[in-house]
């Protein structure tokens, strides 16, 4: 069931994380998950706070009891904690809280696995939504405090600070990371988004609305881009914000608006995603226009906010380290 579900192949060697998305029947988008595999018969999948119900449903909806009576979905949600040491130097604090390996070749990109930590042995993730090095501790709750304070007074070592959601949003807008019910929705395919790469199209039985990302892959190929992409966009005046709404010109013409934004220290200037429709004004060729780089690169592109057009860069690619460099030191 959950291999049907989910775009990306998530039957792979235990203790790996796969990131994943779970489609419908039309080719759009129902969730934004990672799923981890501990055995071959138990698989944890995590999604997104405000998406937690939905995938919950999802799951138990997709549940075939006549094809999968040994299969139970099982919310444990209200067990663990989540506490995420994140940056340079998060590989050096772990290593002063654990004796497990946590070596880059012994604990490498994209594991979770289970150590100890004090008295607890909870799961341990190689994973970031910040573009960094770092690490996700899901932890029993009756220990979380514990493994709370031993965090913090081995911090004191490293240069360990708090750092909140605000914090996060910044950080994952410059590597233009996804959130979704904020950058991406129902109404959005996976290409369009940016995340064709989690579609293994070879899986044997594929997945729901595998047809349809099939086709817009073909169409990406044939036409060398689509009429809809998410782009990130940093505007070029460091004193300048973006929230979310601001609209996006292009040449003059209305391309589309700020899905969400934040303010980019590391690139120097307020970042945001946006959806973009391509356009070409009265341009009798605008239905064969599609978003590409070339698109990009030969478009002057803007975004307005408070009545006044500021200029913008645009891409495709990630701002911040697009080789993924950072995260898998």
């Amino acid at each position: 069931m959950l291999f049907r579900l989910c775009t990306a192949n998530v039957d792979g060697p235990n203790d790996t994380i796969t990131y994943t998305q779970c489609l419908n029947d039309d080719g759009k988008m129902e969730a934004d998950i990672t799923v981890c595999k501990v055995t071959s018969e138990r698989f944890i999948v995590i999604a997104t706070d405000t998406m937690h119900r939905h995938v919950e449903t999802l799951l138990r909806r997709k549940l075939d009891p006549t094809a999968t009576k040994h299969v139970t979905v099982v919310d444990v949600t209200g067990a663990y904690a989540q506490l995420n040491i994140q940056g340079p130097k998060s590989r050096d604090l772990l290593a002063r809280l654990t004796d497990s390996d946590v070596s880059n070749i012994g604990f490498p990109f994209r594991t979770a696995r289970e150590i100890g930590i004090g008295y607890s042995r909870l799961l341990c993730a190689r994973i970031t939504y910040v573009g960094e090095l770092g690490y996700e501790l899901h932890i029993p709750c009756e220990h979380a405090l514990d493994v709370y304070d031993r965090v913090i007074s081995a911090g004191k070592e490293v240069g360990l600070v708090h750092a909140g959601l605000k914090a996060l949003s910044s950080l994952r807008m410059e590597k233009a990371y996804r959130d979704y019910g904020h950058d991406m929705d129902n109404l959005d395919s996976l290409l369009e988004v940016g995340l064709g790469f989690t579609a293994d199209t070879s899986k044997a039985d594929g997945f729901v609305g595998d047809h349809h990302v099939i086709a817009q892959k073909l169409e990406l190929k044939n036409t060398k881009g689509l009429r809809r992409r998410l782009l990130q966009v940093l505007l070029k005046d460091p004193q300048q914000m973006m929230f979310h709404g601001e609209v996006v010109w292009r040449d003059g013409v209305c391309v589309g608006d700020i899905r969400a934004a934040s303010y980019g220290h590391t690139l120097g200037g307020a970042v945001g995603l946006c959806m973009v429709e391509a356009h070409h004004g009265q341009d009798e060729r605008a239905s064969s226009v599609v978003i590409n780089n070339d698109y990009i690169n030969t478009g002057k592109w803007e975004v307005e906010i408070g009545n006044h057009r500021y200029p913008a860069t645009v891409s495709l690619a990630p701002m911040y380290d697009p080789k993924n460099a950072r995260i898998k030191i």
